[in-house]
């Protein structure tokens, strides 16, 4: 029987009379990318936090792998395979490259460590730090200071983190924020091969980087999913056109 990875069940938020998310039923499937793309204000950010544990939805549930996590905090959610990164970075620029990835997955896990220098002298977690960044293709950058690194450099930084955990699923908010056009162009080649690690959930407002990454797109407009399709469905869809694209692509 077919399952995503990664899939929410009607998930509804409302903030007073403001419907953040309205319904909202999507999933994730194994090597894919699934782009969500709308306007500002579509409930965006709303529904990647019901999906990360930040937020809990007054009605709808999220499961991962087939197992229900709407209850899971965000660190239980991350130990069970959600990979996160952000869409403003939330590294520590005084710290080197491996000590970020380090002290940034044992956060992530929710792991509490009574002094951080301990636990970067332990073997098997710079190992795994290193393994990451290797993945990732900073292995070379590893002692380098994180405010030395170029924007791009410091969202693959994160993508290191996340791989640390083994994640099923990675949700990436608009990883091309504040990069230049040739800086986008080397983060989508990125992603492209990241999707073999696993599937990605993109929230994204780069629509070249949309269309040329997206196996699948879905569009939220005032909190509601109006479309879902793959890019020339949904590149041709008259609603769509009129609600977000325009004349975009």
């Amino acid at each position: 029987m077919y399952r995503p990875i990664l899939a929410t069940h009607g998930l509804t938020k409302s903030f007073g009379a403001l419907n953040a998310t309205r319904d909202v039923s999507i999933d994730l499937n194994s090597k894919e990318i699934h782009a969500i793309i709308g306007p500002n204000g579509a409930g965006k950010s709303t529904l990647i936090k019901q999906i990360c544990g930040e937020m809990q939805p007054d009605s709808g549930r999220v499961t991962l792998d087939g197992q229900d996590v709407s209850k899971l905090s965000t660190f239980a959610r991350a130990r069970a395979g959600l990979g996160r990164t952000f869409q403003v970075s939330d590294l520590c620029r005084e710290d080197t490259v491996v000590e970020n990835v380090v002290l940034g997955s044992l956060g992530a896990e929710g792991a509490v460590w009574r002094f951080w220098k301990s636990a970067l002298k332990t073997r098997d977690l710079c190992e795994r730090a290193e393994r990451a960044l290797e993945r990732v293709g900073l292995i070379e950058e590893r002692y380098t200071r994180c405010a030395n690194l170029s924007h791009g450099q410091r969202r693959q930084l994160e993508v290191a983190v996340a791989l640390t955990l083994s994640p099923r699923a990675f949700i990436m908010d608009e990883p091309m924020a504040g990069l230049g056009v040739e800086g986008s162009k080397q983060m989508t080649s990125f992603l492209d091969g990241l999707r073999k690690e696993a599937p990605i959930l993109l929230v994204e407002h780069d629509m070249d980087a949309v269309f040329a990454l997206a196996d699948r797109i879905s569009v939220m407009v005032y909190g509601k999913v109006i479309a879902t399709g793959t890019p020339n469905e949904i590149r041709n869809r008259k609603e769509v056109r009129e609600a977000y694209l325009g004349d975009a692509v």
